[in-house]
């Protein structure tokens, strides 16, 4: 009891200098709220180890499909015999829902398997007649995410800290960061099983993985 009439102050200080600083953005600065993430440009080539890249293009998607879709583009790599494909999309703002994202954009079934990697995250791995697929969310810090729900605690965990809150209040950046790089891979399955097309995807998705996340469009 004594340790908490002790704490009582500091803690009302803290939480009241809070009200005060959101209150006097509110006030002085109203249109700081109003985000825009500013314009990204694809590189033309990414390189991917093990891969030789073939070349890239800009993806075709009617705007009317997805207004939060800022840009895309297609990789396309080939090893021997294999040929990689990658499209990247980056989203502003998603819920990080990676099934609707397929539905919307694709035609491939709607069962998925989950997978994940510790040091990467989870991504969803599915295959159709021709092709085995990969798809993922690569957020702007953290590790990569599939659901809804999962986008959300991600976002929870690296969003919500003190060092964002004066950028925020400055209106550089949104206290949310709902942003996401959506990843989609895919190989074929002509002259491979997909056990064993899935393993080319995870090999390739982690070697991707690591050279965007630190990479992430600035914000």
């Amino acid at each position: 009891m004594m340790l908490f009439k002790r704490l009582r102050i500091p803690f009302l200080t803290i939480t009241c200098s809070g009200v005060i600083l959101v209150l006097g953005k509110l006030i002085l600065a109203p249109n700081s709220s109003r985000y825009t993430a500013k314009p990204f440009v694809f590189p033309s080539e990414v390189p991917l180890a093990q891969w030789q890249s073939l070349h890239s293009q800009s993806l075709f998607t009617p705007i009317v499909w997805q207004p939060n879709l800022m840009t895309s583009r297609n990789y396309q790599y080939q090893q021997n015999n294999l040929s990689l494909d990658i499209e990247m999309r980056y989203l502003v703002p998603t819920n990080g829902n990676v099934q609707e994202l397929l539905q919307i954009y694709t035609t491939l079934p709607a069962s998925a398997q989950m997978r994940q990697q510790e040091e990467v995250g989870f991504y969803y791995l599915l295959v159709d007649e021709q092709q085995a697929h990969l798809s993922s969310c690569i957020n702007p810090r953290g590790k990569t995410t599939v659901t809804e729900q999962q986008f959300t605690g991600n976002g929870n965990r690296h969003d919500l800290q003190l060092n964002r809150l004066l950028p925020w209040l400055m209106g550089e950046v949104q206290l949310r960061d709902r942003r996401c790089l959506w990843t989609h891979l895919s190989i074929s399955v002509e002259n491979t099983s997909p056990s064993e097309a899935y393993q080319i995807l995870e090999k390739a998705w982690f070697s991707w993985y690591q050279w965007w996340q630190p990479r992430f469009p600035k914000s």
